[in-house]
């Protein structure tokens, strides 16, 4: 079915193309492309079309196959497509493949968050982060900047210039590479410096999925204006604000979100601004409730917290949005069991939110709901913490609570 647009609007036009596969069924393949569609509008373009291909595996040589190859290519060149976005990562072959039989820009999943990154990176820390990903991104895929020499008069002569233009490109890429590792470990050892200065205050960590509220959140409990919007990496720079509840004072971090199939290359250019998660005395998980897939982001971001060495730390669940939060109300002679569609949000918090040794707690920080009871319970915890490092303080915390 064809879109109608406003011939108006200067945005790129983009199509999205994901794979239903043995390892990710129909319903996945359609929550990952609603994501990737959500990335799009971050960026600034905007989703004409998606095609879903039905594969065991990825094709080796095109991702999808020829036939819906075919299809993709007379789609972009009916409505003037501007790119093509894959879902997965493409390798380089891949693109080499695809270029010529779409003749539009090809991107994946891993360029089009790199790009984002690149857009939302304010400070020196998170554009070099960035940069380096991008360059390692970049590496393997230099020779696919060549192959318009293959098609200049004359074949004989011209593979060598080639070769060695792509062996050029290497050697700059491979010496920036080590130019921006040294200049991130500068970088980190001012921050590891700063870390230290804080002293022995607790330090409480905002974790959880890209676009959950954590930026809100630390508005709302520091009073302080970080930048929120209702885009995927509103944030990326770490944001550090001393907060203080009833008595105690708190370091609290707002840190970079997570997502699914988040590229590697991000994951090990960023792991110094994840220090704050390793280091901080507790975790709060932000989980946006009101999102259908909700409990695989969950997932998604326990798993990140493992990778980081950061899983064993206290951590209190808080599920925000309850205010957005929809679920289809069943019969009143519908006697099965209900499904998660139909549960409501009492009978969420009756599952494995309830049933777990972490404390969860249900709120809205667009319409401040519960967020006395959430300060309270973060008080709790932080003087628990305060206790353990400075015991003979003790006495101290009782007076202030009795008052």
């Amino acid at each position: 079915m064809v879109k109608l647009h406003d011939t108006s609007e200067q945005k790129e036009r983009v199509v999205i193309v994901g794979l239903i596969t043995g390892r990710q069924d129909e319903k996945k393949a359609n929550e990952y492309l609603d994501e990737l569609d959500f990335l799009v509008d971050t960026s600034g373009a905007e989703v004409w079309e998606r095609f879903v291909q039905r594969l065991d595996n990825p094709n080796t040589a095109t991702f999808v196959g020829t036939g819906k190859l075919k299809e993709i290519a007379d789609y972009v060149r009916v409505h003037a497509i501007d790119a093509v976005i894959f879902d997965d990562e493409l390798t380089p072959t891949q693109i080499r493949n695809i270029e010529p039989a779409l003749e539009c820009k090809i991107l994946d999943r891993t360029n089009l968050i790199l790009d984002i990154f690149a857009s939302r990176a304010q400070t020196a820390h998170s554009k070099t982060q960035v940069e380096l990903a991008q360059c390692k991104y970049m590496l393997p895929r230099l020779t696919r900047l060549w192959t318009h020499l293959e098609r200049q008069q004359g074949g004989i002569g011209t593979r060598g210039p080639g070769e060695s233009q792509i062996e050029t490109d290497k050697r700059i890429i491979l010496d920036r590479i080590s130019f921006l590792k040294a200049k991130l470990e500068l970088i980190d050892s001012q921050m590891m410096t700063q870390r230290r200065n804080r002293g022995k205050m607790v330090r409480v960590a905002l974790v959880g999925y890209t676009n959950v509220g954590k930026s809100t959140i630390l508005n709302l409990i520091s009073k302080s204006d970080v930048f929120a919007e209702n885009k995927l990496f509103a944030t990326l720079d770490t944001t550090v604000r001393k907060v203080v509840i009833g008595n105690l004072p708190f370091l609290l971090t707002d840190t970079v979100g997570f997502i699914r199939k988040l590229p590697h290359h991000l994951v090990e250019s960023f792991k110094s601004t994840l220090d704050e998660t390793r280091e901080a005395d507790l975790l709060i998980h932000v989980v946006d409730i009101s999102h259908p897939g909700f409990e695989s982001q969950v997932e998604v971001v326990n798993k990140t917290l493992a990778e980081l060495g950061a899983a064993d730390k206290p951590m209190i669940y808080l599920f925000n949005k309850i205010d957005a939060f929809k679920y289809v109300e069943k019969e009143e002679d519908d006697l099965l069991p209900s499904t998660k569609d139909n549960m409501n949000l009492e009978d969420w918090k009756q599952s494995w939110m309830g049933n777990h040794e972490n404390i969860s707690l249900f709120i809205s920080a667009t319409e401040k709901t519960n967020i006395e009871e959430f300060k309270k319970v973060i008080y709790e915890e932080i003087k628990a913490i305060h206790i353990r490092r400075f015991p003979f303080n003790d006495f101290l915390y009782q007076v202030f609570d009795e008052e």
